[in-house]
């Protein structure tokens, strides 16, 4: 279950991301965009993080997760697309040199604080 470790990365960014002088900060949602190739289980992910963030500021954070979908660009031609099957050649010249644009991501675009 990779999503443990994943979990733990995301803390520790967070965590890093909390400025110093902030006297008892409490992280309501953490804002994340994972790809669709990276192979998360939103549940295992949710549910690691619960574990790994008790007694942080973090505790009781919402994940809220924007799930990025595949997309390619063929190297001949320049079109791009969006991939949702396991074909990868190109649909508009047939060609199978592509390179993949968004689909591999896990990052987190902001966190939310309490007032």
């Amino acid at each position: 279950m990779h999503e443990m470790g994943i979990a733990q990365q995301l803390i520790e960014i967070a965590m890093d991301s909390i400025p110093k002088e902030m006297v008892n900060p409490k992280v309501e949602k953490l804002n994340l965009r994972i790809g669709k190739l990276s192979a998360i289980v939103e549940h295992s992910l949710t549910f690691c993080f619960e574990i790994l963030s008790k007694d942080t500021p973090l505790e009781n954070a919402r994940l809220d997760i924007e799930f990025v979908p595949v997309t390619v660009r063929c190297d001949s031609c320049k079109h791009e697309w969006e991939v949702t099957g396991p074909e990868f050649g190109c649909p508009h010249c047939a060609d199978g040199n592509v390179k993949m644009l968004t689909g591999r991501e896990i990052e987190i675009t902001s966190l939310e604080l309490a007032d």
